[in-house]
C-alpha cells in the first residue's frame, strides 16, 4: 500500500502539533513535508517574552531537524508557498519548487495588524510576532530611552514587558477605554491599569494615533486625535492579529466576510482534501487566537485523515490565566453582560488591589463568566464550574470572597469533577485520561507527565493534575505517603520542625526521638541539610560526616571520571588581579581544566582526591573560601557592576551583591539557591531567573522570588517594590528561613512557591504582615547561621585527622592511575568511550 502524501503549509506551533500527532499515530501511512517561511522550525510563541530574559531560539524550539529526520518528516525553510494547483494537486513556492499532495493542511497562522498610520514603516517601528521581530526590537532598545506599545491587549502587555526588560521608559497606548478590552470588564481593566502604572509603566487609554513624525527630544513623535502627543524612540505595534489567508484567498478557497479560511467541524475547507487549522481558520465565524484550540484542530484534522469521522472540532474555551507585567489576570467565559438576565457578585479590595467579579445565570444556578485581577487563586475552581456546567453553591459569592482566618477557601473537590473535565487544555488531557493512566500504573507526577503529557505545556494545570493523581491513587486504595523514608514517619517539613523545636543536634538523637532503624541514603543527607540549616556546625564532624552524600563528604563535586571540581568563592563575581593570578597558578600547577561559569566564578576541573587539600591550602592562603558548589546551599550571587561603572546603573549592585553573598554563604537549604542583582532595569544580571532576584530602581530595590533557570525555567514573582537596603535584607532573611522550614526534600524555591497554598500573596502575608507571628524567630535563626559560618575547607586543612580521608587508597599514597585525557583547545578533557570531543576548525 503506497503512502499518502501530506503537505503542511506553515510550521508554527499548530502545524508542528499536527505533524507530531501524525508521528504519534502508530497506524499512520503517510509521507509528510512541511514548509516554513521562517529560517527555523517551530518554536514556542507563547513563551516569546522569555527571549528578553535570557532564553535563546534553541530554548524556545519545539522540535529540531534530527527529530523530523528520525521520523521521516521532510521540511523546507525560508521558502514561502505562493500558489496552489488543485487540479494537479500541487503546491508551488516562491523559489519555484513544486510538491504534490494527497492531503493539504493550511497552518499559515496569523499576522500582526498594523494600523494605517502615516509613518508606521520607519526603522524603529516593529511588530511583536517572531524571533526575528524580537531580535530587531532588542537592537532598537540598545539605542533607545523611551519605547511605546500601540495596543493594550494580551500581546500588547507582553510587548510592554519586553520593553521593561530592555530597560527603556515604557508606555502603552490603547484605543479602547480600558486594557484587555476583550477579556476584562471596566473594574478589572481599571485595576490592571493601576497595578501596571504602579510598576512604572505609563498607560494611555482612549488614544487614537493619527501620525508618527520626527520628534524633538526623542526619535519620533506620536500625534493623537485629541490633540495630545507622545515622544518615543521606538514603537511596537500590537493592535491585534489577522488570519493569514492570502494563499487560500488567491487560490479560490472560501474566505469569511472579515477574513479567515472557512472550515467545518472536521477542519475541512470547501476544497476537497484541503484542511485549515489554527489562527488562519474560521469556524462558525470565529477565529481562535489561542494555541490550545489550534492544537484541538490539529488533532481533529489528523483523525479525519485517518478515517475517524466521529471526532469533531466544536469550538473551544477561551478562558485565560496570565501574568502580565507581574500582574496576575484571569478571565473565564462571558464577562461583558450579553447573557440575558445575568447577575453578578463583585469583590473589590482597593488596599490589597484585588478585583473579582463572578457572573451567574438569572436563576443563580450556573456560572456565566468571571474576571480576576490581582488574585487568581480561584481560577481553577471557577474554570471547572464553567467548563463542566456544574451547579453553583447556594451562596455563589463564597467562591470569590477571601476565606476568614482559620478557614479554607471554597473550591471544587476533584472527586466532584466528571471524567470529561479538561485538566490540561494544551494536550487535551481529561480527568478520565488521568484515571486511566493511574489504573495502568502511573503513581507519580513524573510518570503522569510521561504517559499523558499533562502539565508539560504551559504548566498551569500542574497543581490540579497532581490533585487528581493523588485522589485517584487514594480511591484505588493506595496511601499517598509523604513520609521522607521508611525510617521516619514524617515529611521533611515535619522533621525540620522537630529538629528546630526540640533543638536536636545529631542524626542519632533524631533517630532516638522519632525514628527507627539506621537511616538510609534518603533521610541521612536530608537530615544533614536540616541540621546544617539550623545549627551550621562543621559538616565533617564525627557526628555528621556519615550523613553526607559523596559531594559534601569530600567538599567537592565529583565528575564523571572520578575527579573533583574546585570552585573558590568569588562574591558577586569580584576578584582582584592577584586573586586571578593565584587561581591561574593553581590551575597550571595541577593541570586543571578551567572555565568561567554563568554565575561569575571560575571552576577548576580534574583534581584528584589526594590533591584537594593541597589545592585548597594554596587558595585559602591566598584569601579564598570554599564556593560550596558541592552543597545544596547558596551557590552564587550574580551581579552587574551597577552604578560604580555603568552609565545606566542607579544603585551599587556589585557592592550589595557581595554583602548578600557574604551574609548567606554556606547556608544549607532543601536545594541550591542562586541570587541575581541588577543595577538597573536593563537586567544584565538576569535576576528574574534566579531564586532571589534584585533589580535596582530609582525608588530602591524590586525583589523577585522563585525564579529558576534549570530544567523548567521560570520567572520569579515580584514580591515587593522600592525597598531600602535594610528592609530588603530583612525580607530575604525571612523568606529564606521560611523556605528552609517548610520545603520538601530537594525542592527548588520555584516549585515550593508554586505548591505553596496561596502562592506569592500568602508569602507576602507571612513575611511582610507577620501573619504567622514567626518573623522574629526567622530573623534570629538566620542571624545564628550567619554568626556560625566557617569556611569548611579552611577548617579541614587545619585538622590532620580530617585530611586522612582525602586519599584514593586506605593503605597506599598512590594516586589514581586509570585516568586518561585528551587535549582540546589547550586544555585537557577526560577521555571516555561514550563522549566524543571535537575541536572546531
Amino acid at each position: 500500500m503506497s503512502k499518502q502524501r501530506i503537505v503542511v503549509v506553515g510550521n508554527g506551533m499548530v502545524g508542528h502539533k499536527f505533524i507530531d500527532t501524525i508521528i504519534g499515530n502508530e497506524n499512520s501511512n503517510y509521507e509528510v513535508i512541511t514548509f516554513s517561511e521562517e529560517s527555523r522550525l517551530a518554536y514556542d510563541r507563547v513563551q516569546l517574552s522569555y527571549f528578553f530574559s535570557g532564553k535563546t531560539a534553541d530554548d524556545l524550539a519545539l522540535t529540531d531537524a534530527a527529530y523530523y529526520e528520525e521520523n521521516g518528516i521532510k521540511f523546507v525553510l525560508n521558502d514561502k508557498v505562493v500558489d496552489l494547483d488543485f487540479e494537479n494537486r500541487n503546491v508551488i513556492t516562491a523559489s519555484g519548487r513544486v510538491e504534490g499532495y494527497d492531503k493539504l493542511v493550511l497552518a499559515t497562522g496569523s499576522y500582526p495588524f498594523v494600523p494605517p498610520i502615516p509613518g508606521n514603516d520607519q526603522e524603529h517601528c516593529h511588530v511583536y510576532r517572531t524571533i526575528d521581530d524580537l531580535e530587531a526590537i532588542t537592537k532598537s532598545g540598545e539605542s533607545s530611552k523611551v519605547g511605546v506599545v500601540i495596543g493594550g491587549g494580551l500581546l500588547g502587555l507582553e510587548a510592554g514587558n519586553a520593553l521593561v526588560n530592555l530597560g527603556v521608559e515604557t508606555h502603552i497606548v490603547e484605543f479602547a477605554p480600558r486594557l484587555m478590552a476583550v477579556q476584562l470588564d471596566d473594574g478589572g481593566g481599571a485595576l490592571l491599569k493601576r497595578k501596571i502604572e504602579d510598576l512604572g509603566v505609563h498607560v494611555h487609554t482612549e488614544k487614537a494615533t493619527t501620525e508618527i513624525v520626527d520628534g524633538e527630544n526623542c526619535r519620533y513623535r506620536m500625534n493623537f486625535a485629541d490633540g495630545s502627543f507622545l515622544e518615543t524612540d521606538m514603537i511596537i505595534f500590537s493592535a491585534g492579529i489577522r488570519p493569514q489567508d492570502e494563499l487560500a484567498r488567491s487560490s479560490g478557497i472560501a474566505i469569511g466576510e472579515r477574513g479567515g479560511i472557512v472550515i467545518n467541524n472536521h477542519c475541512e475547507t470547501n476544497v476537497e482534501d484541503v484542511y485549515a487549522i489554527g489562527e488562519c481558520a474560521l469556524w462558525e465565524n470565529f477565529i481562535f487566537g489561542l494555541v490550545a484550540p489550534g492544537y484541538q484542530m490539529a488533532k481533529v484534522a489528523a483523525a479525519h485523515m485517518h478515517g475517524d469521522h466521529e471526532t469533531e472540532f466544536t469550538g473551544a474555551d477561551m478562558s485565560t490565566k496570565l501574568k502580565l507585567l507581574g500582574v496576575d489576570v484571569a478571565s473565564i467565559g462571558e464577562v461583558h453582560g450579553t447573557t440575558p438576565g445575568a447577575q453578578s457578585y463583585t469583590y473589590h479590595d482597593e488596599i490589597e488591589q484585588v478585583y473579582k467579579r463572578l457572573i451567574v445565570s438569572a436563576d443563580g444556578k450556573k456560572m456565566v463568566g468571571a474576571v480576576l485581577v490581582g488574585d487568581v487563586d480561584a481560577y481553577g475552581t471557577l474554570l471547572q464550574l464553567k467548563l463542566n456546567d456544574m451547579d453553583l453553591p447556594a451562596n455563589p459569592s463564597v467562591l470569590i470572597l477571601p476565606a476568614a482566618d482559620g478557614e479554607e477557601s471554597v473550591g471544587v473537590g476533584v472527586d466532584a469533577l466528571p471524567d470529561t473535565a479538561a485538566i490540561c487544555s494544551c494536550f487535551d488531557v481529561s480527568k478520565g485520561d488521568i484515571k486511566e493512566a493511574v489504573a495502568s500504573g502511573c503513581s507519580s507526577m513524573a510518570e503522569l507527565k510521561s504517559c499523558t503529557k499533562a502539565a508539560t505545556g504551559c504548566g498551569g494545570c500542574t497543581a490540579l493534575a497532581k490533585q487528581v493523581l493523588d485522589s485517584e491513587l487514594a480511591n484505588l486504595g493506595f496511601e499517598v505517603n509523604t513520609d521522607i523514608c521508611e525510617h521516619f514517619a514524617y515529611s521533611r517539613q515535619e522533621l525540620a520542625d522537630i529538629i528546630r523545636v526540640k533543638r536536636i543536634k545529631t542524626f542519632s538523637a533524631l533517630l532516638a526521638e522519632c525514628g527507627s532503624g539506621l537511616g538510609c541514603e534518603i533521610c541521612k543527607p536530608a537530615v544533614a541539610s536540616i541540621l546544617a540549616s539550623y545549627w551550621n556546625e562543621y559538616v565533617l564532624e564525627d557526628a555528621h560526616v556519615g550523613l553526607q552524600d559523596t559531594n559534601d563528604n569530600y567538599l567537592g563535586n565529583m565528575q564523571k571520571d572520578g575527579t573533583y571540581s574546585v570552585v573558590p568563592r568569588m562574591p558577586g563575581g569580584e576578584v582582584t588581579p592577584d586573586g586571578l593570578i593565584v587561581i591561574g597558578e593553581v590551575a597550571k600547577e595541577f593541570n586543571l581544566y578551567t572555565k568561567v561559569t554563568g554565575g561569575a566564578r571560575v571552576d577548576l576541573f580534574g583534581a584528584q582526591l589526594h590533591q584537594l587539600p593541597t589545592i585548597w591550602k594554596k587558595l585559602v592562603d591566598a584569601g579564598f573560601e570554599t564556593g560550596h558548589a558541592y552543597g545544596k546551599s547558596l551557590r552564587t550571587v550574580k551581579a552587574c557592576v551597577g552604578n560604580t561603572w555603568c552609565r545606566y546603573g542607579v544603585k551599587n549592585s556589585i557592592g550589595f551583591a557581595i554583602d548578600l553573598e557574604n551574609r548567606y554563604k554556606g547556608l544549607r537549604s532543601p536545594h541550591k539557591v542562586k541570587f541575581g542583582v541588577s543595577g538597573c532595569t536593563r537586567e544584565c544580571a538576569e535576576a528574574q531567573g534566579k531564586d532571589f532576584g534584585l533589580i535596582a530602581t530609582e525608588g530602591g530595590w524590586n525583589l523577585y522570588f522563585g525564579g529558576n533557570g534549570g530544567m523548567r525555567p521560570r520567572h520569579g514573582d515580584l514580591f515587593a517594590s522600592d525597598l531600602t537596603d535594610e528592609l530588603l535584607r530583612t525580607y530575604i532573611d525571612r523568606i529564606y528561613m521560611f523556605y528552609i522550614r517548610t520545603a520538601d526534600r530537594l525542592q527548588r524555591t520555584s516549585v515550593w512557591l508554586e505548591n505553596l497554598e496561596g502562592g506569592i500573596e500568602y508569602l507576602r502575608d507571612v513575611v511582610i504582615n507577620d501573619s504567622l507571628n514567626i518573623n522574629a524567630e526567622l530573623e534570629k535563626e538566620m542571624q545564628s547561621n550567619v554568626d556560625n559560618y566557617q569556611c569548611e575547607w579552611k577548617t579541614t586543612i587545619e585538622n590532620p585527622e580530617k585530611l586522612k580521608r582525602f586519599k584514593h587508597f586506605i593503605n597506599s599514597q598512590e594516586q589514581d592511575s586509570g585516568l586518561t585525557y585528551k587535549v582540546v583547545r589547550g586544555q585537557r578533557f577526560p577521555l571516555a568511550k561514550e563522549i566524543e570531543i571535537t575541536e572546531l576548525a
